[in-house]
């Protein structure tokens, strides 16, 4: 999950002179900036949760800029503490968010007890400080909800059914679980991986069937 953003700031690495890390970084730091005088910051993972989230708030005619909330994108959960640190603790006006992947739960739990945030020790008490978790990830929450008739329409319609066909018959993934090969052939680009973070998150709003961790995170802030 992680290459450029969406709504309020430029995208930078799917079309630009820029991807990778340096798109991250980039997309990092104009984050942080507008952090500075933020109501809410939320920290994720990487872009694409990033631009999910903003597509999620567009899709609920909520405008995250006017609303002084940030997305911000930490280039991978172990930067969670740095982050943290930074930005928090509580008290001081500043509300903190998170969304990270179910094998990241551990992780995000440390850094919120080391950056005095609170010393969550389940995932209940973590949703409570406003951090919800993924299973097993954003793109896997995404499909589940979007389901694979969606997402296959999905990829229908933006010209991808046939490319995706032909990954299905690589002897690798010929036979495995659909859900599996779709979550596969998403991650396989990071272009083509940010371009379906928005339009899964557009689908599953349609179908009023928004994955909860997302759902939540936006509810609280």
């Amino acid at each position: 999950m992680d290459v450029t953003s969406c709504s309020g700031s430029a995208p930078v690495g799917l079309d630009g002179p820029l991807g990778g890390n340096a798109a991250s970084m980039q997309a990092t730091a104009r984050a942080l900036a507008q952090a500075e005088s933020a109501r809410a910051v939320v920290l994720v993972e990487g872009i694409s949760d990033q631009i999910a989230l903003e597509a999620l708030a567009a899709g609920r005619g909520r405008d995250l800029t006017a609303e002084r909330i940030v997305v911000v994108p930490i280039g991978g959960a172990h930067a969670i503490g740095r982050f943290l640190t930074r930005l928090g603790p509580p008290g001081v006006g500043l509300r903190l968010a998170g969304l990270c992947d179910v094998r990241e739960e551990e992780i995000f739990r440390r850094g919120l007890t080391e950056a005095g945030v609170g010393t969550p020790r389940t995932r209940a008490e973590m949703e409570r400080l406003g951090f919800q978790v993924c299973v097993d990830d954003l793109e896997d929450e995404l499909i589940r909800a979007v389901g694979s008739g969606g997402v296959e329409a999905l990829f229908d319609a933006q010209g991808d059914l046939r490319q995706f066909r032909a990954f299905q018959s690589q002897p690798a993934w010929r036979g495995r679980d659909p859900d599996a090969q779709l979550w596969r052939f998403l991650r396989s680009s990071s272009r083509r991986n940010l371009r379906y973070a928005r339009l899964l998150v557009e689908a599953a709003v349609a179908r009023e069937a928004v994955p909860r961790p997302l759902d939540a995170l936006l509810a609280g802030v």
